[in-house]
C-alpha cells in the first residue's frame, strides 16, 4: 500500500473524527435551546398522548407531564406555591375551573386568538388584565333511560326527574361530585334556588338506590333494570357506544338518550379546560400551548379521541357516536356561562345536605 494512499487515509479520518467531534460538542447546545412545557392535567385519557406529540414536535418543545385527579393538581399547586413548576393547567369541570381561579392559582392572560376562537360563554370574563382560563371541550349532562320501562317524554327535562311517575327509577353517582354541583349550579340560574331544592328534593324521593359509583355505572345500571333513568356525562356513553365489546354493545341496546330541557333552556354543558399557572416561568409558551388546544387540529383530537364536542368557532367533528347520539341534529344547549358555576357551589352543596343527596 503506498504512502500516499496511507495519508489520505489518514486525512479522511481525521476529517470524520473532527465532524464527530463537532457533533458531539455541539449536541448539548441543541438540547439547551429546546423548550420546556410542565402541565398538570387532570386529563387522564390515553387519546391526548397525540394531542400533546403534535405541539411538541411542531414546536421542538419537551413536554413533561403531572397526571393526577383535579383535586390532586390543585392540592400540589397550592403546597408548591410560588416555586411550582408548572406552567399549564388542565382540568375537566367548570366548578373545579372556578375553585381555582378562586384561589388565585391562575395568571390572567390577553389572547386575540383564543377571545376570538372561544366563545364568551366558556371563558373566563370576570378579570380586568385578561381572561384566567378557557374551555376547549364540553361534555352534555344528558339523561339515559331504560327503553322497555321508560319512555323519552317522561325525562325529557332534569326537573322531570324529580316528578312522581320517576319514583324508584332515578340513579346518580353522589350529588356533591362535581358534575353534578356544575348541573345544580346552573340549574339555580335558569328556575332560582327554590324550586332547584325542590327538583333535588323530589330526585332524592325518586332514587331506586343511594348514589355510587361514575357515569358508566348509571348507564349500565339503567341497562340492567336496576334503574329506570340516570344522568351522564355524553362522553361516557359515547366510549360505550364505540366498543368492540359485545357486553358494551348490549348495554347500548338497551338505553335510550335524552338531551334534557331542549323546549326551556337547554342541555346542560359542562367544560373541560386550561390555564396558564400563576407563577409559570414560560407563560409565552403556555399561552401559544392554549391556543393550538383551540386549533382545529386540537379540537378534532378531542371530538374523536375522546367524545367531547369541540368549542373553537367553526370546530368541526366526525365523531360516529356523538352523530347517532343526536341523531345527526343540533340540539339546544344551555348558553349560561359557566363561570356562573363556582358562585353558586356553596348554596347548591347546602341544598343537597338540607335534603339528604349524598
Amino acid at each position: 500500500m503506498s504512502q500516499r494512499f496511507l495519508n489520505r487515509k489518514t486525512l479522511a479520518l481525521g476529517s470524520i473524527g473532527a465532524a464527530a467531534l463537532a457533533a458531539a460538542l455541539a449536541a448539548p447546545s441543541v438540547l439547551a435551546q429546546q423548550k420546556v412545557l410542565n402541565i398538570y392535567s387532570a386529563r387522564h385519557y390515553q387519546t391526548d398522548q397525540a394531542l400533546y406529540d403534535a405541539f411538541a414536535k411542531a414546536n421542538n418543545v419537551k413536554i413533561n407531564r403531572v397526571d393526577t385527579d383535579d383535586a390532586g393538581v390543585l392540592q400540589r399547586l397550592k403546597a408548591e406555591g410560588s416555586a411550582s413548576p408548572a406552567d399549564v393547567i388542565l382540568l375537566v369541570d367548570a366548578s373545579r375551573l372556578a375553585k381555582a381561579d378562586a384561589d388565585g392559582l391562575f395568571a390572567p392572560i390577553k389572547s386575540p386568538v383564543l377571545e376570538k376562537a372561544i366563545p364568551a360563554q366558556y371563558r373566563d370574563n370576570t378579570h380586568a388584565n385578561g381572561s384566567t382560563w378557557f374551555g376547549f371541550s364540553t361534555r352534555a349532562r344528558v339523561i339515559v333511560y331504560n327503553k322497555a320501562n321508560v319512555k323519552a317524554a317522561d325525562v325529557d327535562s332534569y326537573e322531570k326527574l324529580a316528578a312522581a311517575n320517576n319514583k324508584g327509577k332515578v340513579c346518580t353517582r353522589s350529588g356533591s361530585h362535581p358534575y353534578n354541583l356544575s348541573l345544580f349550579s346552573t340549574m339555580v340560574e335558569h328556575i332560582g334556588a327554590d324550586k332547584t331544592q325542590a327538583v333535588l328534593q323530589g330526585m332524592v324521593g325518586n332514587m331506586a338506590r343511594a348514589p355510587k359509583g361514575g357515569d358508566t355505572d348509571q348507564i349500565k345500571a339503567v341497562a340492567s333494570g336496576e334503574c329506570g333513568v340516570a344522568l351522564t356525562n355524553s362522553y361516557y356513553l359515547a366510549r360505550l357506544m364505540r366498543s368492540s365489546n359485545p357486553a358494551d354493545r348490549a348495554v347500548v341496546e338497551k338505553v335510550g338518550v335524552v338531551f334534557p330541557n331542549q323546549s326551556s333552556w337547554g342541555t346542560h354543558m359542562n367544560i373541560a379546560g386550561g390555564a396558564v399557572a400563576k407563577h409559570s416561568r414560560n407563560k409565552d409558551l403556555a399561552q401559544k400551548f392554549l391556543e393550538y388546544l383551540a386549533s382545529p387540529q386540537a379540537q378534532r383530537y378531542f371530538a374523536d379521541g375522546n367524545n367531547e364536542w369541540p368549542v373553537a368557532n367553526g370546530a368541526v367533528i366526525d365523531n360516529s357516536a356523538l352523530k347517532a347520539m343526536t341523531g345527526g341534529k343540533a340540539f339546544k344547549s344551555e348558553t349560561i356561562p359557566v363561570a356562573v358555576v363556582g358562585k353558586n357551589q356553596v348554596k347548591v352543596q347546602q341544598m343537597l345536605d338540607r335534603v339528604g343527596y349524598k
